[in-house]
């Protein structure tokens, strides 16, 4: 009886002792990076196919248009017309279009993702690469301009609270998020550039100035902020309330936590408290916001763009839209789609770094 009893309150201790253990497969499965990047993996799948139909649905045809155009121009006839189209689009209008959708799929692994139906003999990846950078360039030093004017003013805001500074700032900031870029971009080109005339629209027009040589000389760098000046102001001035709103409500959270009362407990200055204590901590939950806020810096950009005539890669799907250009809007898209994937996977890596909890929460569901 005491040899049972001894051995079942050892089983209860320690458990069996014969439990089998994970598999090395499940346990890689199971690892919580691993779950993540299949999650963004069949993102990426279901927008890129969603895309390659949704395209599909609008109204008109570039290759039906440009085989009429060559058949009235030329006489030829509809076959040759469409061998035509085919060839420099790399797509047959009369394939059924599932058979389309998994030639594009094929050739998009192998990084063909053909040719625009706008510019024939123009690849699309040469598209992107003209002008995915001047986007990156423009909306990228807004982001981080931006994003210092906030933490800074959210700062202010949260240690000078219920003053007439905070209630200034917060009145300013509300107003700036609420408004839409597109519109604050109007408000400029309208005052800053008809009414006072401080910028010349006209010669602003574009990612640089015609002409100039693209290098890394001061007079190069000069010209392309003179060309991205607009744009980049449209964009700070409509994300820097957010952040600054947010930055206000995370350090008035932190002031309140219990190591910031026992720091100043042990008799540390204020500044010290500040640096060390209330702005590392409350800045940390804006760093995976703003990972996800650089995600979207490739497709927030097609109004702006178009309005100020800033050549990026908003101007080219607004052109590529209007043109129902299929390769260049599924080009594009799959581009923006990546990099709000992308985006959104490091936020969750680096608030993951941040706080370990994440992690380990995510493996407890799955």
């Amino acid at each position: 009886m005491s040899g049972a009893v001894d051995t079942s309150a050892a089983e209860l201790i320690e458990g069996p002792a014969d439990e089998p253990r994970p598999s090395a497969v499940r346990r890689f499965f199971n690892a919580w990076l691993v779950r993540r990047l299949f999650k963004a993996i069949l993102t990426v799948f279901i927008v890129t196919t969603g895309t390659f139909f949704l395209v599909r649905l609008l109204p008109g045809n570039p290759v039906d248009t440009y085989i009429s155009t060559q058949i009235a121009q030329t006489g030829i006839s509809y076959e040759a017309a469409a061998a035509q189209a085919k060839n420099l689009f790399s797509l047959d209008p009369n394939q059924p279009i599932v058979v389309q959708y998994f030639h594009y799929m094929i050739n998009m692994l192998h990084g063909d993702f053909g040719n625009s139906m706008l510019s024939p003999g123009t690849t699309v990846a040469s598209v992107i690469k003209t002008y995915l950078p001047w986007t990156l360039f423009s909306v990228g030093v807004a982001t981080v301009i931006s994003f210092i004017v906030g933490i800074v003013a959210g700062m202010i805001m949260a240690y000078r609270r219920e003053t007439w500074i905070d209630h200034l700032l917060t009145s300013i900031g509300s107003l700036l998020h609420a408004i839409p870029n597109y519109i604050l971009a109007i408000l400029i080109v309208v005052f800053l550039g008809v009414k006072l005339q401080w910028f010349d629209l006209t010669a602003a027009r574009g990612s640089y100035t015609p002409g100039v040589t693209p290098s890394f000389s001061f007079s190069f760098l000069n010209d392309i902020f003179y060309h991205a000046t607009l744009p980049i102001l449209a964009y700070a001035l409509t994300t820097v309330g957010s952040w600054a709103l947010v930055m206000k409500s995370s350090t008035v959270e932190t002031l309140g936590e219990d190591y910031v009362t026992v720091a100043r407990a042990r008799g540390l200055t204020d500044s010290r408290i500040r640096s060390g204590y209330v702005g590392r901590n409350a800045v940390l939950p804006l760093f995976s916001q703003l990972a996800v806020s650089l995600g979207f810096v490739v497709g927030g950009s097609i109004f702006v763009e178009r309005i100020f005539g800033y050549q990026g890669i908003g101007f080219s799907l607004y052109n590529a839209v209007s043109g129902r250009d299929y390769a260049v809007l599924q080009g594009i898209f799959l581009v923006v789609t990546i990099s709000v994937v992308v985006a959104n996977l490091l936020a969750d890596v680096l608030y993951s770094r941040l706080d370990p909890r994440i992690r380990v929460q995510g493996k407890g569901k799955g």
